[in-house]
């Protein structure tokens, strides 16, 4: 797909077909955009958590209460280490939200491409996620995103409320 087109069609989706699996081969051409997102200094500080299992996927349904997140059959986890991020010596910033947002926003897009349906999550309850993938104190869990092929009944093309080119841009 045209990448203008991809990045106008690409819309949240809520609702997934549990019953139709994301293939292996899809899943892998996804992770490899998250993959080749780029990071400051190129430190990748970033792990892409893959949540398919029967048994993963109830703990990990606890962490966010909507009904609709639970008929993914995948859900992907963007976590990443602070430490591993790269560090502005001016001022003491860390890049790692940066970073994550990259590699997320690739993800996304790299699974509109595919066909595959996704909802970027930020609302999810950190603690429930970290004892259900067990992360060690230095893991950071970013952000979340169902994956899957929306059902047959939905509906795209939802229009996106945006402001005006002329209201966020200015040439200096």
């Amino acid at each position: 797909m045209e990448f203008r087109e991809l990045i106008k069609l690409r819309e949240s989706v809520r609702n997934y077909d549990l019953k139709k699996p994301v293939p292996r081969d899809v899943l892998d051409r996804i992770l490899e955009a998250g993959r080749l997102a780029p990071s400051a200094a190129n430190r990748q500080p970033w792990k892409f958590l893959v949540v398919s299992s029967r048994e993963m996927l109830e703990k990990v349904h606890d962490c966010y209460a909507k009904d609709w997140f639970r008929a993914a059959p995948v859900i992907l986890i963007v976590v990443g280490k602070r430490e591993d991020a790269w560090t502005r010596r001016y001022d003491g910033y860390n890049s790692l939200e940066t970073d994550l947002t990259i590699a997320m926003d690739h993800l996304i897009l790299a699974a509109a491409n595919e066909g595959v349906g996704s909802c970027w999550i930020a609302a999810f309850e950190p603690n429930i996620l970290r004892h259900a993938l067990e992360l060690n104190d230095a893991e950071t869990v970013f952000a979340i995103t169902p994956l899957g092929y929306p059902e047959d009944s939905y509906q795209p093309g939802h229009a996106k409320n945006r402001k005006e080119i002329s209201e966020i841009v200015e040439y200096l």
